[in-house]
Parts: structure tokens; C-alpha cells; sequence
């Protein structure tokens, strides 16, 4: 891989690829622990996180490699500088950039200029880091992805949007119940039913909590509003009530249904304590699996990479002969 933004930048091959790589990286990290040795990462946040900084800052230092944080006080894309100016300066200091921002825009345009790798930690399109762990806790807990029914319920934000790109890709059948108005984008469900034909996966929209959530394999929820939509909060809270994931609407999965969260959970609102804390709740190891996916990616984009001199040497040819 170059950059990693969306799933959609992979293919059926290398999403499993991926998800073998991230297992394999995790049952014997002690491999991989000089694999980026010499290599920095440079790891613009735009949006505050807990797990997104400290996976990936300990999956540079368990690979051998060094993090940098920048937060939004040293970038603050396209006003303190442009997208242009931070990829050029950027590629002639480090290895590669990890950028967590609100618009998917920043990851396209930084990736355009930069030619070094970048990976989309989170932007309001795609969250595509979130769903390879979510579908490495799917294949420890259930030993498959291909035939899982999955129920998202919530917003069709882009960590629904990244469930389903990525269970297409894995022949999972992703149901994302959502209430009117909130659904997935019409090119995102119709780009999952075109590549979940070829895999035996398919993507189904409803209005009805309880169709996504009968016989699921997998009950998955995130916050009603994201950072951003904080003025919405009392308004979302009204219409969301519906997809609340309690003992009630839980009890339509499979008995032995596991519960997903990308976390940070607001207890009380889109998921109940009783569920979260459930011998079914797996969320901790979902947590954790961000740490062994993100070493997998940055495996993948940044352990063949040239050094800095050759990249230079690269540039300026290009340069020299148009």
C-alpha cells in the first residue's frame, strides 16, 4: 500500500491480507520489533483521542520507530498552513503521517502532495483503522468473517460507512439500522452491494432496530453525536432512543452474539451497562486490536519504503524532467 484512507483502497485479497498480518503481528510481536527501526511517523491530530494516540505511538516504539505528535495548536490545516505546505515539509522529515481530523478532504489532499504514506486515522468520511479491528475482533471471537451477520445501530456515520465497505470485502452481510434521515450515503451502500456480490456479503439499510438485530451474529454501536455535533446532542438523543442497545433489543441477536463500541461510550445513551459489562462485550479486546491492525498497516506502507535520500534524489528527477 502507498496511503491508507478509506477500505475502499483495498480489494478482497488485501483486506484479508491485512487482517492475517494484524493476527499474525500480534501473536508474535518479537518479529516485527525492528521492522521500522530508523522510521517516524509523524501523527496530526485535529480531534482529541485515547486510543488513536497511544496505538499508534506504541506501535511505532514496538516496531523500532518513533512517533510525533502534532496537535491542532502546530497545524491547524489550511489556516495556520496549507495541506500542500505541511505534506512537502513533512515528507522531508519523516516516514510516513497518521492524520485524525474532521474533514476527509485533509487525508486526500495531504496523501496528493505528500510522497510519503499517509494513513486516515479518522476523518468524517471513514474510519478505516476502527473497522480491520473490528473485524479482527470478529474473526477471534467467531473464527470467521464470511456469513456474519452484523447490526450496526446508530448513526450511518463513517464508522458504519467503514463496517461496511470492510464486511463486503470480507463477505459479511452488514445491516445498518439507522432512524429516517441518518442512513449511509446512497454511493456508499451501493459501492458495499457491488463488491459484497463478488465476496457473498451484502449491505442492508432499515429503519427497524430490531430487523438489523434479529439473529445477529454481532451488535455493534457508537455515539449518537461525534464531535462536531455537539449543538445536536438533545435533538439526537430524542430520535435515537429507539436504537438504544439494552438487554431488550439484544435479546433478538444470537445467544452467543458479541457487543462492539469504537469507543468512547456514553453508558446510558446509545448502549446500557448492562450490556457493555455483559460476558458478552468484547470491546476492550476490540480497543486493544487497534494497536495490532495499525502495526500491520504501517508495516505495509512504510517498511519498503526508500530512505530519505533516495526519496529526495526521486523528487528531484521528477522535477527535472516534468
Amino acid at each position: 500500500m502507498n496511503d491508507f484512507l478509506s477500505i475502499r483502497d483495498l480489494d478482497a485479497a488485501g483486506f484479508a491480507r491485512l487482517i492475517d498480518l494484524a493476527g499474525h503481528i500480534k501473536g508474535t510481536p518479537s518479529a516485527y520489533a525492528y521492522a521500522l527501526k530508523g522510521r517516524s511517523l509523524a501523527m496530526l491530530f485535529e480531534k482529541p483521542s485515547l486510543r488513536t494516540r497511544v496505538t499508534f505511538d506504541v506501535a511505532m516504539y514496538e516496531m523500532g520507530g518513533h512517533a510525533l505528535y502534532l496537535g491542532p495548536s502546530e497545524i491547524s490545516l489550511g489556516k495556520r498552513e496549507s495541506a500542500h505546505d505541511v505534506a512537502k515539509n513533512l515528507e522531508g522529515m519523516v516516514d510516513g503521517i497518521m492524520i485524525r481530523t474532521f474533514a476527509h478532504s485533509n487525508c486526500e489532499e495531504l496523501a496528493r502532495h505528500a510522497c510519503i504514506p499517509v494513513i486516515n486515522a479518522l476523518s468524517d468520511y471513514s474510519h478505516p483503522c476502527q473497522a480491520m479491528a473490528d473485524y479482527l475482533t470478529m474473526l477471534e471471537a467467531k473464527g470467521r468473517i464470511k456469513g456474519l451477520k452484523v447490526a450496526y445501530l446508530g448513526d450511518g456515520n463513517n464508522v458504519a460507512r467503514s463496517l461496511m465497505f470492510a464486511g463486503a470485502l470480507g463477505g459479511a452481510n452488514v445491516f445498518v439500522a439507522t432512524p429516517k434521515g441518518f442512513e449511509p450515503d446512497a454511493a456508499a451502500v451501493k459501492w458495499a452491494n457491488e463488491h459484497g456480490a463478488k465476496t457473498g456479503g451484502h449491505c442492508v439499510i432499515t429503519n427497524d432496530p430490531r430487523e438489523a438485530a434479529h439473529q445477529a451474529d454481532v451488535i455493534y454501536t457508537d455515539v449518537w453525536a461525534s464531535m462536531g455535533q455537539e449543538a445536536e446532542v438533545a435533538e439526537r438523543a430524542k430520535k435515537f432512543a429507539d436504537y438504544q442497545v439494552n438487554e431488550k433489543l439484544f435479546r433478538h441477536a444470537r445467544q452467543d452474539a458479541i457487543f462492539l463500541h469504537c469507543l468512547p461510550a456514553h453508558r446510558g445513551s446509545e448502549v446500557t451497562d448492562e450490556v457493555i459489562d455483559s460476558p458478552n462485550s468484547v470491546v476492550f479486546q476490540q480497543a486493544e486490536n487497534r494497536l495490532h491492525v495499525q502495526k500491520a498497516i504501517l508495516y505495509e506502507t512504510m517498511y519498503n519504503l526508500p530512505d530519505r535520500s533516495a526519496r529526495r534524489e526521486a523528487a528531484h528527477a521528477a522535477a527535472v524532467h516534468g
